[in-house]
């Protein structure tokens, strides 16, 4: 997506790291990288996808909804809509957002077991997962019922991440492989009818946004703090004021599965 990139290096460091620092980082909005931060989408469209499969649905569940921006932009809802999120400040936002379409939001902590009966949704969908408890997935889905999900590929955002934490082992960097996933699905039962991976360019132009993002996306580089990281952070700013954006890639992978029907 075309994106106008403001000038933020006029600025000092200071400023552009206070900036950033001081910026709120609930919910899973990131306009925040507008003319900041670029990163392409990809080809698949998730959100479109997403939409489309919720309005077909019955009963349909959204695990880690985040804030619900996701699920809040889906035009029809089926009858029965419920999300589940774990951390308090995104779940005080999903619910100021999503309890006014009727969605139900409920606190669950990302661990089995999910808090529905076996059988509860004919459609289960989740937008970059912490982690996909493959076994309640199919147990909380209607034979016939499907799994839609949008996750992050392996090294995801390495470029950024070695630059703070040094060079990564080959099992570090492998991890959220999509061929694990798919045989983590299949042992649970279901089956994967679409496994698709792309490698997606993504652009810090100032250090506020390498800030900002590594708030935001805690997992990235544990521990994340300006003070902690101050030094290393003085060395980026310059490499992006004399060299241009920090280039990294992102992985993204997208997965559908369905429970197969009971047997006659």
């Amino acid at each position: 997506m075309a994106q106008t990139i403001r000038n933020h290096n006029t600025r000092t460091f200071e400023d552009l790291i206070d900036e950033a620092a001081a910026a709120p980082v609930d919910g899973w909005d990131f306009s925040w990288l507008d003319g900041r931060a670029t990163e392409e989408r990809p080809s698949w469209g998730y959100a479109r996808a997403m939409a489309a499969r919720w309005g077909r649905a019955t009963a349909a569940l959204d695990v880690q909804t985040g804030g619900g921006e996701v699920l809040a932009a889906v035009p029809q809802l089926p009858p029965l809509a419920v999300a589940t999120e774990g951390w308090p400040p995104n779940l005080a936002r999903a619910t100021a957002l999503l309890h006014p379409r009727g969605v139900a939001v409920v606190a669950d902590a990302d661990e089995p077991p999910l808090p529905f009966a076996d059988g509860a949704f004919d459609l289960v969908t989740s937008r970059h997962p912490v982690q996909t408890w493959w076994t309640e997935i199919a147990r909380v889905l209607t034979p016939g019922g499907s799994y839609f999900s949008q996750q992050v590929g392996p090294a995801s955002v390495f470029e950024l991440v070695e630059y703070f934490l040094g060079p990564q082992s080959a099992d570090v960097r492998g991890r959220r492989d999509p061929g694990k996933a798919r045989a983590e699905a299949e042992a649970a039962g279901l089956q994967v009818s679409d496994l698709r991976q792309e490698k997606l360019r993504t652009e810090f132009h100032d250090i506020g946004a390498v800030v900002y993002f590594l708030r935001k996306v805690v997992w990235m580089v544990p521990g994340f703090t300006v003070e902690e990281h101050r030094d290393r952070l003085a060395e980026l700013d310059e490499q992006i004021r004399t060299d241009g954006p920090f280039v990294a890639h992102t992985t993204r992978f997208l997965i559908e599965a369905r429970k197969p029907l009971r047997s006659s």
